[in-house]
């Protein structure tokens, strides 16, 4: 379907050209395009893959001295093979011997210990996630229009905006949206995956994704001897995608300790696996739940994972892929609004909420083609309790209708939302 094509990305906005004075560092998950993208960006900067080990001897002889005058600008990819050569980019730098620098890498724990202590205030970090919907849909433009999302987030009045939308999409941009979510709900958002046809060859690649994880990513995270607990937890903690997560429980299952536990999720989140979405805590009652929940960044990885196959799906994948839509967005964009979920001990649930500077916005996922009038009691229990810090409440859903259900709570098709 995207065969031979190059996809335009939505963090291409938000880097700098390399005549400004900036370094830039742009991290993420193995294969989300990184270095393509860097490429396409800066396509006449000298190019250096660390993965070389004649480049990292190479450039390690360079002194700070000369970097300058002997690399300048450049593109320097998987900076955390050789994270000493920070040292010598924050000294040329500073001594106005070098204006820019764009470099890439994959285990953000290494990287960001080693900018906090040279980097400080001179640089830039960007974030690459796997394709959003709204890359694929747009995928032949030149820039990435914003989103319903975009819009409804940075508006105080979502309603104004709902109402002026056409009720049904038609013809060609309703299939192309439609089977892009079908697309992504199916396989995720791998960059490589979308040149591969076949889907055993698909299921293939991602089976090997998850082998490479172990063995680089995690290397460069942690030395374990031993991956096959750190395996397990994986696997356990895929399979409580978009449920509460107990730590107890969690470590009990997979025989490590829970402070074990707590550092193994804090790999899968630096590694960019998955995502901690906690509750809200405005305070609106005393009896909101405290456990956050785990959500994983990417659906064709999560399906590998958890062993759901391919052709499944049910609510807690439909709920996963929306998770994984707004995170990816938000990190993209560098957006001030935050995401996080309402439960009371009681039961009562809204899936999410996304607060942001002018409000609070609710949202419920259903796993079907039509609404009914039960879907949003919710939304109206957090409006009341919100109450003038409610913007409006959304029932994300499979269906072709935006439809208003009350006064301000709508009813949006989820492959609108997100292009």
């Amino acid at each position: 379907m995207w065969a031979n094509l190059q996809v335009n990305r939505l963090v291409r906005d938000q880097l700098p050209g390399s005549n400004e004075r900036v370094i830039v560092l742009l991290t993420g998950a193995r294969q989300t395009g990184k270095t393509t993208l860097l490429k396409k960006v800066y396509p006449d900067l000298p190019y250096y893959n660390l993965d070389s080990i004649e480049y990292r001897e190479q450039l390690r002889s360079i002194s700070s001295f000369q970097w300058g005058n002997e690399v300048g600008s450049a593109l320097i990819d998987e900076i955390q093979k050789e994270p000493e050569l920070m040292d010598k980019i924050k000294f040329s730098f500073d001594e106005g011997n070098l204006v820019f620098t764009a470099m890439s890498g994959s285990a953000q724990v290494l990287l960001l210990k080693k900018m906090k202590e040279t980097l400080a205030g001179r640089i830039k970090v960007l974030e690459l996630f796997p394709f959003t919907l709204g890359e694929l849909v747009h995928m032949k433009e030149h820039t990435i229009p914003a989103s319903l999302l975009s819009r409804i987030v940075n508006s105080g009045s979502p309603t104004e905006i709902l109402v002026e939308l056409p009720s049904v999409l038609l013809g060609e941009k309703w299939e192309r949206k439609k089977k892009s979510e079908n697309y992504l709900i199916q396989w995720g958002g791998m960059p490589s995956l979308i040149h591969i046809q076949d889907s055993k060859k698909k299921v293939a690649w991602l089976k090997d994704y998850s082998t490479t994880y172990l063995q680089r990513d995690l290397g460069d995270l942690a030395r374990l001897n031993d991956l096959m607990p750190f395996r397990k937890f994986q696997q356990l903690a895929a399979l409580r995608s978009a449920n509460l997560l107990s730590y107890s429980e969690l470590s009990r299952d997979s025989g490590i300790s829970s402070e074990t536990a707590r550092r193994y999720l804090e790999y899968l989140k630096l590694s960019y696996q998955a995502e901690i979405v906690q509750p809200y805590h405005q305070n609106l009652t005393s009896r909101l739940v405290k456990t956050p929940k785990i959500f994983w960044l990417d659906n064709g990885l999560l399906r590998q994972l958890a062993g759901y196959g391919f052709e499944l799906l049910n609510g807690q994948l439909y709920e996963n892929y929306i998770a994984s839509e707004i995170i990816k967005y938000f990190k993209s964009t560098r957006s001030e609004a935050r995401l996080s979920f309402y439960r009371t001990r009681s039961g009562m649930e809204v899936d999410f909420c996304i607060e942001t500077p002018k409000g609070l916005i609710g949202i419920e996922v259903k796993n079907r083609d039509t609404i009914s009038k039960k879907d949003y009691t919710s939304l109206r229990s957090l409006k009341e309790a919100a109450d003038k810090k409610w913007l409006c409440g959304l029932v994300l859903y499979r269906g072709n209708r935006i439809s208003k259900l009350q006064e301000d709570i709508w009813a949006v098709p989820s492959c609108r939302l997100f292009s």
